[in-house]
């Protein structure tokens, strides 16, 4: 008889990439994807505690399962991520949802084929969590889904202990991966078909393998084929002169494109998150790379609401964002964290102040995402294209700067790189016709 897996997957592309490894891993045991929990022989959540509203929904659709499991007492369901890494979130986890079968932390996904087969030979609850990290698994076996895109972890975990962000609680502290291991990594994916490969890690410029991270990424350029690599997290204190030369020096394979997040433009503020650089350091980082590379784009991560916050501080913020003139930016409300040195702090910023601030910056930000998006008109772009567009009849991918372009054609041309002439340009989106 067929047996079935579905995952939730919550956060990140480091999330949705451990996800594949799940998938892989069911996949060992003779599981096979489908579409709901209804059909599912094991549900798995892969939880995300970055935020507030991630771990509640987490919690929302763990809750939604319970008339299921009473009805299909033989169902799986297996909780693991960042959010039972947490100090005592598994008992708690354990406790609210009795009926949850497995339930393990982030250093313990490559375990998880032991835990289904531990649960299998009883009734009780199995409850994995180290909190120390173990050695770096090189021998995954990820079920990739999200052809022609690639997701490849360089490193885990961070120690930089930004005073807002559970990441190094959840995470641990920094592991590289091997450099051979990752360059091998690459080339077999490149081998197999892969146009875009994404290197992944909380701070992809703490990379310490054999080779420096811009040392790996130039080998990693080197490599024979058509392809695009992308990489993040870049953390400002530690983005170097070396690595914009590397990304100068191969523009056919490293995307103009860069994630450089920057949270606040309040130097105070910033000072207050642990984040060890001034609005001016990184506006000086950004005019580094603008002069070696002037076409460049770069996105970033904003925070409105730190404690602390106050109307000058926003305005610092509005002031960078002016200064920089982002291609498109993650904007979000500070969500508190326990455990983290920030939910401490006095003078938390009212909820609706913090509303206030972060639809004035989405705003900012959107309207100079318009501004730049609207002088694509009348050029030709280059296009992956990731998809198709079952509403819209369209195909669907994006140019290296990270703009989603969609485009008519009577072929399958998901995996191929494409040229468009834009006619059209709505907000991040684009529309084109192939040339």
């Amino acid at each position: 008889m067929e047996k079935f897996y579905h995952i939730v997957t919550y956060g990140c592309q480091m999330n949705v990439h451990e996800s594949e490894k799940i998938a892989g891993i069911l996949s060992e045991l003779g599981y096979k994807h489908c579409d709901s929990p209804e059909q599912a022989d094991i549900v798995v959540f892969n939880t995300c505690c970055i935020r507030e509203n991630a771990e509640n929904h987490a919690f929302g659709n763990i809750g939604m399962l319970k008339k299921l499991k009473s009805r299909r007492k033989d169902m799986l369901i297996a909780v693991g991520g960042c959010l039972p890494q947490q100090l005592n979130k598994a008992e708690n986890l354990h406790e609210k949802f009795p009926y949850v079968d497995i339930i393990f932390g982030t250093h313990n996904l490559h375990n998880l084929k032991e835990l289904i087969k531990l649960k299998l030979g009883r009734k009780k609850t199995v409850i994995q969590i180290d909190e120390r990290e173990g050695e770096i698994c090189e021998d995954d076996k990820p079920l990739r889904t999200s052809y022609p895109n690639a997701w490849v972890n360089i490193m885990y975990g961070c120690n930089n202990f930004c005073s807002y962000c559970i990441v190094p609680y959840v995470r641990g502290r920094e592991r590289s991966r091997s450099s051979e291991k990752i360059i091998e990594e690459v080339r077999s994916l490149v081998a197999e078909g892969y146009k875009e490969i994404t290197l992944l890690g909380q701070n992809v410029n703490s990379y310490r393998g054999e080779l420096t991270f811009p040392q790996l990424l130039e080998r990693i350029a080197l490599i024979e084929g058509k392809f695009r690599i992308r990489f993040m997290t870049s953390h400002p204190k530690d983005f170097s002169l070396e690595l914009i030369e590397v990304m100068a020096k191969y523009p056919k394979k490293i995307c103009r494109c860069l994630h450089l997040p920057v949270q606040s433009g309040s130097d105070r503020i910033l000072r207050e998150m642990n984040r060890r650089y001034t609005s001016a350091d990184y506006l000086e980082k950004v005019r580094m790379l603008k002069a070696a590379i002037p076409e460049c784009a770069v996105t970033t991560d904003l925070i409105v609401g730190f404690p602390g916050e106050t109307d000058g501080d926003f305005k610092d913020t509005l002031k960078l964002v002016k200064k920089v003139g982002f291609a498109s930016a993650f904007t979000f409300v500070y969500s508190k964290r326990a455990g983290t040195r920030a939910a401490e702090m006095p003078d938390q910023v009212p909820e609706e102040v913090s509303k206030a601030r972060i639809i004035e910056l989405v705003e900012l930000v959107n309207s100079q995402t318009r501004a730049m998006s609207q002088t694509y008109i009348g050029k030709t772009v280059e296009i992956l294209c990731e998809g198709y567009d079952e509403k819209r009849g369209l195909y669907l991918g994006r140019d290296e700067f990270g703009r989603m372009g969609y485009f008519a054609s009577d072929e399958n041309l998901v995996g191929k790189f494409v040229d468009i002439l834009v006619d059209g340009a709505n907000g991040v989106s684009l529309t084109g016709k192939v040339v």
